[in-house]
């Protein structure tokens, strides 16, 4: 099952996914009991290249490569030849140079990591590339997710906001359903895509949506930066018509049902500032999760293409007899 590259979530069979997830549970033992380090990348490199400000997911990427042992390099982008004119193009020739093993990449053009990933033998991680795909976010809410639901075949999300401009919407709804798992859309019809799977349902009304009976309100941050034009009348308008109010937080807590967010939140348009204290909201538990399902990519993945590798750390951890138990 290795691969060199995870550019989007399209590609990846159900069989990787549950590896994936399964790997992500070793390493989350082992980082849990005080085993902040293991030598499963010792002597790798991991680039950091990102043309798009990013707190959570650089920063989990960055522990992530560091817990295995791996060298990291944050490529500076505002104080590199980028801003002289350089291309990206030219930029990856400089960095193939340096013999780096992995490059995790973000970037606002779709497909960029793509192009990157065929001019070079490192392994590229898409961390965001525009609108299109953001699959290690994905991976880590189905890991958040099964981590409540072991068996999640059936269960229910509803992904609430900005659909048409958000890739995780795109990446965690495609990995969702992959699972077994039904997702719903709601959300302003102007930011609901007319087109798509028609295994998804569309609503546009808050109460017609949770009729549906979800288990899980996933909401999506207002991306006001990707808007170029006024999808809706103002953002205290969204936040009465399709944010978590202190009113419909307590319907969400009678119901038992979970709350996820991507972060960053904008409190008082996604959800009010209640849903931080929530006994169900998950927030936390993905951001806690994104390092351990990072660790587990890097850690799958095979630079230059090398194949078959050798099993990963976690699995040989689970099949030694040193397997650390929670």
């Amino acid at each position: 099952m290795a691969r060199k590259d995870l550019l989007d979530i399209a590609s990846l069979h159900r069989e990787e996914i549950e590896f994936l997830l399964d790997q992500s549970t070793s390493f989350k033992k082992l980082f849990t009991h005080s085993v902040k380090k293991i030598p499963a990348l010792e002597g790798k490199s991991v680039l950091m290249l990102f043309y798009e400000a990013s707190t959570r997911t650089h920063s989990s990427f960055e522990v992530a490569a560091k817990r295995l042992s791996a060298e990291v390099t944050n490529f500076d982008v505002a104080h590199s030849s980028i801003t002289k004119g350089e291309s990206v193009r030219e930029t990856i020739e400089t960095l193939q140079a340096m013999r780096t093993d992995y490059i995790v990449v973000r970037h606002s053009h779709p497909g960029l990591p793509g192009m990157i990933a065929r001019q070079t033998t490192a392994s590229v991680i898409n961390a965001g590339d525009g609108a299109h795909e953001h699959p290690t976010q994905a991976l880590l809410d189905a890991f958040t997710i099964r981590e409540k639901f072991p068996d999640p075949r059936g269960k229910k999300v509803l992904i609430i906001g900005d659909i048409l401009h958000s890739r995780v919407a795109r990446s965690t709804s495609t990995l969702l359903q992959k699972l077994g798992i039904e997702v719903a859309y709601l959300g302003p019809g102007s930011l609901v895509p007319k087109y798509g799977p028609s295994t998804i349902p569309r609503f546009t009304d808050y109460e017609a949506a949770m009729a549906w009976a979800p288990d899980v309100v996933y909401l999506l941050r207002v991306q006001l930066e990707r808007q170029d034009v006024q999808f809706f009348p103002s953002v205290r308008e969204y936040h009465r018509v399709y944010g978590i109010t202190t009113a419909r937080l307590a319907e969400i807590r009678d119901r038992g049902l979970y709350i996820m967010h991507p972060g960053p939140v904008n409190r008082g348009v996604e959800l009010c500032d209640a849903v931080m204290d929530y006994e169900r909201s998950l927030i936390t538990n993905q951001v806690e999760n994104g390092i351990s399902i990072r660790m587990a990519v890097l850690d799958w993945l095979t630079p230059g293409g090398e194949f078959p590798r050798q099993e990963s750390y976690a699995a040989r951890q689970r099949a030694s007899s040193t397997v650390i138990v929670p």
